[in-house]
């Protein structure tokens, strides 16, 4: 069995090709399900974010998915050739997936090292998979890992403290383009978590005149009382752009542009040369690139926070060195659990067979005159001690077998040594009755 990712993000394919292979909630559910059912020995989770798209999977020698297979199904679900888009995708194959998803998740691999919304991203892919039943025991464990390790490198390392996110990102990109950031008016579409995010930080360096608009009123308004600002209906949109200084889409619930260039064109003629800094951080983007075309407009897509972001990536050069090595360790943890995963049984009845010999040695020590010693209980502990770390020892040269000669070989191993316990066991069994034997004749 391997563990397969194959996707593309927003270092290898520009967003106007994640855009058209994007899902949301409802088609990324759709989508596992429809896997799970053509390839039910396979395990399944997607990942969609508006950096990238990635399928996690399980596939077996024989049962598939193959690399083909998936391309074929990302073309044929979401309607797009896949000509399209191939030549963007990279594909890995089970350390290096691993590595991969343990990087993505602790947002090492993200424009903006650091970003928070990556994690709970991922975290919600994998619930997606939970609801659709496209998880299983590997994808399981490994997604479990990569929260582990993203929760331990956000607390020994400095990342999260240092940590600029996207929303942070335009922020500051608005900073440089407006000297007096405050008294601008700032124009946020969309409610949701990156709108929420985007409204926070200026509310932060004290931006004085923020509307939210969104298509449920209700949430806009919700998040206009949480932090002070105006909320408006989706229909006032065009009003409020005719006199805004800064506008920052966020909103991904429907399919196509908000504005296309002709639109767009005509709200800038009304007003009249003054000029308008747009973000547009949603994929799919809301605003047609060629917007930017357009006198007076200074068009930004989440693509065009390079700048920025290498920056961000010169600050924590020493955090994400550190971070890493943690990533490694996790990594290595992972693999030697995957390499062994099916000898599993046998490990449990080595180590029920190495207890087993502890006791018969421990009761053989406290028999006749030494039965009431009041040293049993430290002398137990110390013997459980020893036994778990030559446990330890064998099984660490058991993976180092798994990942040299296989697992079919790391088993024969395994079974050599569960064989020669057992025999151990019965040899102690019948030492323990013959002591028991002599004790009850010495008796008499």
């Amino acid at each position: 069995m391997d563990i397969v990712v194959v996707g593309l993000n927003h270092k290898t394919a520009p967003v106007d090709i994640r855009e058209r292979l994007a899902f949301d909630e409802e088609s990324t559910v759709d989508a596992l399900g429809q896997l799970k059912e053509r390839y039910p020995e396979g395990e399944f989770v997607l990942l969609s974010t508006c950096n990238r798209v990635e399928l996690y999977c399980t596939a077996g020698q024989s049962a598939g998915p193959t690399m083909e297979d998936l391309t074929g199904f990302l073309s044929d679900f979401q309607g797009v050739a896949s000509e399209d888009f191939q030549d963007f995708l990279y594909i890995s194959r089970n350390e290096e997936s691993v590595r991969h998803l343990l990087a993505v998740t602790s947002s090492l691999d993200s424009m903006v090292v650091g970003e928070p919304q990556i994690t709970a991203q991922v975290k919600e892919s994998y619930r997606l998979a939970c609801k659709a039943k496209s998880s299983g025991k590997v994808l399981n464990r490994l997604f479990h890992c990569a929260f582990g390790a993203s929760k331990e490198i956000y607390t020994r390392t400095s990342v999260a403290s240092r940590r600029v996110s996207i929303a942070g990102v335009v922020v500051e990109l608005a900073r440089q383009l407006f000297s007096n950031i405050k008294s601008a008016k700032i124009v946020v579409i969309g409610a949701g978590e990156m709108g929420e995010l985007l409204v926070g930080h200026f509310v932060r360096i004290k931006c004085e005149n923020i509307t939210v608009i969104n298509r449920s009123y209700e949430r806009a308004q919700q998040l206009a009382r949480e932090h002070g600002i105006t909320a408006d209906k989706w229909d006032k949109l065009g009003e409020h752009l005719l006199d805004a200084d800064i506008v920052v889409a966020a909103a991904t619930a429907a399919r196509g542009y908000l504005f296309d260039k002709i639109a767009f064109k005509k709200v800038m003629e009304k007003r009249r040369g003054k000029a308008l800094l747009t973000v547009d951080i949603a994929v799919p983007r809301n605003f047609e690139h060629s917007i930017d075309e357009i006198e007076n407009v200074h068009l930004y897509s989440v693509d065009d926070l390079a700048q920025v972001v290498r920056e961000n990536i010169k600050l924590r050069r020493e955090d994400i060195d550190r971070a890493v090595e943690i990533i490694c360790e996790k990594v290595n943890e992972f693999m030697d659990w995957f390499e062994i995963r099916d000898i599993g049984p046998l490990i449990g009845q080595l180590k029920e067979s190495f207890d087993r010999i502890k006791r018969n040695e421990l009761e053989r020590l406290f028999a006749g005159n030494r039965r009431d010693t009041g040293c049993k209980e430290a002398v137990d502990a110390t013997a459980g001690r020893i036994v778990s770390k030559m446990l330890h020892c064998v099984i660490r040269n058991i993976n180092i077998v798994a990942k040299e000669q296989g697992a079919a070989e790391a088993a024969k191993l395994v079974g050599g040594i569960v064989r020669n316990a057992e025999e151990i066991v019965a040899a102690g069994n019948d030492d323990k009755a013959r002591d028991t034997h002599l004790s009850t004749v010495g008796e008499g």
